[in-house]
């Protein structure tokens, strides 16, 4: 059977996340992400999951991508050891939403299916992470036809005197696999406060289960900085200034290396940073009780280098991509019983792209990148939600207009603009009889507008001639979803029921009696249309005070209705349960995984090299968690893939790992 790597993350709840103390902590988190302001999970009407920076202690997540691995309705996609791609409710890349503090993370060369980008987050830097499930359109744009996953960064706290406090990091895995150094300080006054730190990594190639051994080569190297201050102006207004940066070097593409016939297929660099500055503050108006405004600067660099065995020449290739965002939002208490969170988005992308062919004892041969040099993407948004409540039932409501103008410059085929529009809402009802229940129904509108990306790789594209598409519309989606809640005592559950309809897919399309140079051509169109639907179900009982029992599963089915054939990628059934123990600062963690094997392959997931013949063979995995922390020091290990079963999830390009050991020690003061 096959298993999955990164066990040591396998509690992440579906619905809420669960305290380092053991009580039940399913569903009385508070999120933000379901609509711009404060509201506890129980009571929202959709399936959020959220988990905050205890949890990375307890499980010592590798990346970001692999923290999110056990989480009910995600599913997590390796291509390579330095990427991970979240599928939510079976779609992920452009058709999944990423935010980091409410900033997108998403820009206009985002690709269809799995991407790296979310490795580029380094998880020492997050606090708290949401993930909405099957909504995020209204609230946040483009992209959310799966869901929206936000990635909350640690805030420094302000203090009555001056403070400094100190944390550092060590972790080894067997192997080599893993070596990291991490050092933070977070300094603290009446008016001012900051916190910062230092990331030093080091990836050895990745070990696989008993048939596998190590994977040659998939290792590489991350460093990261960030630092966040906070000034407190007065009681009411405060300002935030806040920078990270990831920069990670030569992360090779394994499966390339594996199947391809490639002497050198990487990433370098790979490289992300973001800027903010952040103005919030309380008024006495009930229109603006709160206001905030957020500009932002996000810069990209994905450098590809490329070289086919028995080659002698180098494929150098260049994309960069730089975002510009400006966000006003304001939320208003407009009775006691309605609340709104309204607002304003503008986003500018300004893409660079370029390719170098360098031939042994030859001069290298400039040419045209992946995208058209210094294309330009203009989103901008108006939006508004709404919460009423009125007794036991609470009604949200909300709606969106989004607009782009995207412009595309090409030496060979002209000028491509696109001004696409979008007007998507959302609607639900909760009926909560008593505080222990909670009944709902939603649907979700949804919307990915074309992008660059969708443009912009014009010319000869495997083995076809792409034309521009002039008249590409959003992607859209409905989704409706049903569910129940409860919560009480010991017991806490989640069910529910979902159906996405996705409309006006873009995919290529033969254009009938052309051919350039010989070569067919082909050209973008809305022509698909395909639905998923599931359910998912979380629940967690503790008992005896110091012990807990918990489980979790989720089932996806796809159908793209236009070739009447599986949506590409689908994740099988997989699940998660186990048993926590805990008590005066030591805890005891065994957790077994499971998926099913997943057979009903799309055209292209048959023609993948990634998917063994005849589709993906389930597995059945165990990890076993340990630590004990006080005041000033933590100790964690984990033991991953007691079995060592070889394994690999759904679509991967890389084994999961094998046997082995992660130990962390943490030192604070």
């Amino acid at each position: 059977m096959k298993i999955i790597y990164g066990l040591i993350l396998l509690s992440i709840p579906a619905c809420g996340q669960k305290n380092d103390s053991l009580r039940t902590e399913l569903l009385s988190q508070v999120n933000i992400t379901a609509s711009r302001a404060n509201e506890k999970t129980f009571q929202t009407a959709g399936s959020i999951s959220v988990f905050s920076s205890k949890s990375f202690q307890t499980y010592q997540p590798r990346t970001t991508p692999e923290a999110l691995m056990g989480t009910t309705g995600v599913f997590v996609q390796k291509t390579t050891h330095g990427a991970g791609s979240p599928f939510l409710r079976g779609l992920t890349g452009n058709q999944t939403l990423i935010l980091i503090d409410g900033i997108r993370l998403n820009n206009s060369t985002f690709r269809y299916g799995p991407n790296q980008y979310l490795n580029t987050i380094d998880p020492f830097s997050i606090d708290k992470m949401e993930v909405l499930r099957g909504g995020g359109s209204v609230a946040y744009g483009s992209d959310a036809l799966g869901g929206t996953l936000q990635l909350l960064t640690a805030t420094p706290a302000f203090s009555e005197k001056i403070s400094v406090h100190g944390k550092a990091v060590a972790r080894y895995a067997t192997g080599n696999m893993e070596k990291t150094l991490r050092a933070g300080v977070e300094l603290s006054g009446l008016r001012a406060a900051f916190s910062g730190g230092i990331s030093i990594r080091n990836f050895g190639d990745l070990i696989g289960g008993d048939t596998t051994g190590k994977q040659t080569p998939s290792g590489y190297k991350d460093r990261a900085f960030d630092a966040k201050l906070l000034l407190k102006f007065t009681d009411s207004w405060t300002l935030t200034l806040a920078h990270q940066s990831v920069s990670q070097k030569h992360v090779p593409l394994y499966y390339r290396y594996k199947l391809e016939n490639f002497a050198l297929n990487e990433f370098d660099p790979q490289r992300r940073s973001l800027s903010y500055v952040k103005l919030k503050g309380n008024t006495s108006s009930k229109w603006a009780s709160e206001l905030s405004l957020t500009g932002s600067f996000q810069s990209t660099n994905e450098g590809r280098l490329s070289r086919k065995n028995g080659s002698n020449s180098l494929r150098t290739e260049t994309d960069k991509v730089q975002t510009t965002g400006l966000i006003f939002n304001v939320i208003s208490e407009i009775t006691p019983f309605w609340n709104a969170s309204s607002g304003i988005e503008i986003y500018n992308d300004v893409v660079r792209s370029s390719k170098t062919d360098q031939i042994a004892n030859a001069a290298p041969l400039a040419s045209r990148g992946l995208y058209p040099d210094d294309s330009k993407y203009l989103n901008y948004a108006v939006y508004s939600l709404h919460q009423v409540k009125l007794d036991d039932w609470r009604f949200s409501f909300g709606g969106r207009f989004n607009g782009f103008n995207i412009k595309v410059e090409d030496e060979a085929l002209g000028s491509v603009s696109v001004k696409p529009q979008a007007l998507v809402g959302n609607a639900s009802i909760s009926y909560l009889p008593g505080e222990n229940s909670n009944f709902y129904t939603s649907f979700h509108s949804g919307f990915r507008a074309p992008n660059i990306d969708d443009m912009g790789t014009l010319g000869i594209v495997d083995f076809r001639y792409e034309l521009p598409a002039y008249d590409l519309k959003p992607e859209t989606s409905y989704n409706f979803e049903a569910g129940y809640k409860y919560h009480s005592g010991g017991l806490a559950l989640c069910a529910g029921l979902f159906q996405n309809n996705l409309r006006s897919l873009i995919a290529r399309v033969k254009v009938d009696g052309q051919k350039i140079d010989g070569i067919d051509v082909y050209r973008k169109e809305n022509v698909e249309r395909a639905y998923i639907r599931g359910g998912e179900f979380e629940a967690e009982y503790v008992f005896e005070n110091d012990w807990k029992v918990y489980g979790s599963a989720a089932y996806n089915f796809g159908e793209n209705v236009t070739k009447k054939e599986p949506v590409r990628r689908i994740p099988p059934l997989s699940g998660r349960f186990g048993l926590e123990y805990r008590n005066k600062g030591w805890f005891a963690r065994p957790e077994a995984w499971f998926a099913g094997k997943q057979t009903r392959l799309a055209a292209g997931d048959a023609a993948d090299n990634r998917i063994p013949k005849g589709g993906t063979p389930g597995w059945l995995i165990v990890n076993f968690m340990t630590g004990y922390e006080t005041k000033h020091f933590a100790l964690n290990a984990v033991v991953q893939n007691i079995s060592n079963e070889d394994y690999r999830t759904h679509g991967s390009g890389i084994n999961g790992v094998g046997r082995s050991l992660w130990l962390t020690l943490t030192g604070k003061f």
